[in-house]
């Protein structure tokens, strides 16, 4: 037996009973994921490097288990919605820190600064997670479980820009007795905050320069879940000369790839 064979042979014994078909099955499915009309079985052995019997084997296991269903076009296949329901089950089963706490450790160690992790309740921000500085003596005044105003704080504003367009409106309607100015810089005028808003859809970005807090400045981006909306979001705050000193592409740069990376996570398909 020549050293090939002997290898062949023992990766088959190492292999579970049946995982090659398994294998091969989940390449089909990831494969059909893209053909969402249905593609040809010709194309489809072709594209998973199978020949013909062979795939028209595992797709009729596939179809007897409802995964797979004939598409209208004569030949091809498609996925059915089982898939869905499966996807949503996964999801549903996901604690959101324990996902993304990975990637929120990371950019703390990143960029050495304040690190903040945040969801939406009703018209307020909730602070759930949050990491101090790894370097510097700055700590902000953010506890986890704090809410927040959305029209002074980047993370609200992230909310606020991927509502409905009448959202900012109604918000400064609702509540127009709690608008107020905390620094030169908060913006308390609605015509101010939607370009503010628009800006923040085109840059995938928001800022907070000193609106809050005077001496704090803070970058955030949103996160997508599957539905392409936005639930959650992630920011990093840090001392205003720090920002001026160090500039801010660097740190925009990994806050977006952090909350790319959240985002996926959790089902989000660009």
């Amino acid at each position: 037996m020549n050293l090939t064979t002997f290898e062949d042979e023992k990766n088959k014994k190492e292999k579970p009973l049946g995982s090659q078909s398994l294998f091969r099955g989940l390449q089909l499915i990831e494969i059909l994921g893209n053909f969402p009309n249905g593609c040809p079985l010709a194309h489809l052995a072709e594209l998973a490097e199978m020949n013909k019997s062979t795939v028209h084997r595992l797709l009729q296991g596939l179809h007897a288990s409802g995964y797979v269903t004939p598409a209208p076009s004569p030949g091809s296949y498609r996925l059915t919605t089982k898939l869905i329901s499966i996807g949503q089950k996964a999801l549903s089963s996901l604690n959101i820190i324990h996902v993304a706490a990975p990637h929120l450790e990371q950019l703390n160690l990143i960029t050495g600064e304040t690190v903040n992790f945040s969801t939406r309740e009703d018209d307020h921000v909730l602070l759930i997670y949050k990491l101090e500085p790894t370097t510097g003596m700055m700590r902000t005044r953010a506890y986890i479980g704090q809410h927040m105003p959305m029209y002074c704080s980047a993370m609200g504003k992230i909310f606020m820009a991927y509502e409905k367009s009448e959202f900012a409106v109604d918000y400064w309607q609702n509540h127009a007795d709690e608008i107020q100015t905390f620094t030169r810089n908060t913006i308390t005028e609605l015509p101010k905050m939607r370009e503010e808003l628009e800006d923040i859809r085109r840059l995938t970005l928001a800022m907070d320069r000193e609106e809050n807090e005077l001496g704090v400045s803070c970058v955030a981006a949103p996160i997508f879940d599957i539905h392409q909306k936005v639930k959650y979001s992630v920011s990093v705050s840090l001392p205003t000369a720090k920002l001026k000193h160090v500039g801010s592409k660097a740190l925009i740069e990994a806050v977006q790839d952090i909350a790319r990376r959240i985002s996926q996570e959790i089902g989000f398909v660009s």
